[in-house]
């Protein structure tokens, strides 16, 4: 009996053991998955989640399909970095940064200007293009709109924009009233705005605006071709896609593919197809960092 209970007492203590190293090492293993950075856990998964706002010719919905410079880019870059499937999920501009803190991006491209502010709040990428601002008016101009500054001129007008873009901040540092500026969820609602004569103009960066008007086909409104550039800090501005301020090394990996592909002129050719022109919009490697935006030095 004595055998047998000293045998019983080793079986039941090699049990306990094994249970116990198993835990051990299903601990292990759980915690490598869970410990395991952004950039590893989307090369595994072969997927990435990509935020962006309907703005034409930076990133929009056509058909089912996301299209765009950015979101070409974009897909280009995470293509050399072995992750080939997007899923992409549309948004009001004013969520994208929201949604990528929350973690319901991995990445935000909308053509979205590098800010100090912003710099707070997300990690950018190298910029990817630069680019202007432009101005849509009802047809024929009747206030003879050139500038924001012709708006701050006249108290009685309004200006409609998309909300949470820099134009709100231009306008107003080119003198323009807080109470003459209206906000809209997107591109198509401002030029509602000017049809429906709740606002007399609307601005956004130059290929945006100009590219919807033509896409709109309306002959109630024209794109001021002899818009002067306001003269503020910002402009011209410089996009690029962002990151959730813990992801580093999401975005420093983004960097080092999109730094070759410009290299090899692929952002180039990006540009010119989504209409975008390969040297007014082409930001040439060390013409200017991401760095040097932050801290407010363009």
């Amino acid at each position: 009996m004595k055998k047998l209970s000293i045998t019983l007492i080793t079986v039941l203590a090699m049990i306990i053991l094994a249970a116990c190293g198993g835990s051990e090492n299903e601990t292990t293993e759980t915690n490598g998955a869970a410990g395991s950075s952004k950039l590893e856990q989307l090369k595994q998964s072969g997927t990435v989640k990509i935020g962006f706002a309907n703005e034409v010719p930076y990133a929009y919905e056509e058909n089912g399909e996301i299209k765009g410079a950015n979101v070409d880019i974009a897909k280009a870059v995470f293509k050399e970095l072995g992750i080939e499937k997007v899923e992409a999920q549309l948004s009001d501009f004013s969520q994208l940064i929201p949604g990528v803190q929350a973690g319901q991006f991995d990445v935000i491209t909308a053509g979205m200007a590098i800010k100090p502010d912003r710099c707070e709040r997300v990690l950018f990428s190298e910029p990817e293009m630069q680019y202007g601002e432009g101005l849509i008016v009802a047809k024929g101009n009747p206030h003879n709109l050139q500038s924001y500054k012709d708006i701050a001129a006249n108290p009685k007008l309004k200006v409609v924009v998309m909300e949470g873009t820099t134009e709100i901040e231009f306008l107003q540092k080119e003198g323009v009233n807080p109470n003459q500026i209206i906000t809209a969820p997107d591109i198509p609602a401002t030029f509602s705005a000017i049809q429906a004569g709740r606002a007399d103009a609307t601005t956004g960066t130059e290929m945006t605006v100009k590219m919807a008007l033509q896409s709109a086909a309306t002959d109630e409104l024209e794109f001021v071709e002899t818009f002067e550039q306001p003269d503020v800090e910002g402009v011209p501005s410089y996009g690029a896609a962002a990151f959730n301020l813990k992801n580093e090394e999401l975005r420093n990996a983004y960097n080092e593919k999109l730094q070759q592909l410009k290299e090899d002129g692929t952002i180039a050719k990006i540009l010119e197809a989504n209409g975008f022109s390969s040297i007014s919009n082409m930001v040439e490697v060390g013409e200017i960092t991401t760095e040097q935006v932050c801290g407010g030095q363009s």
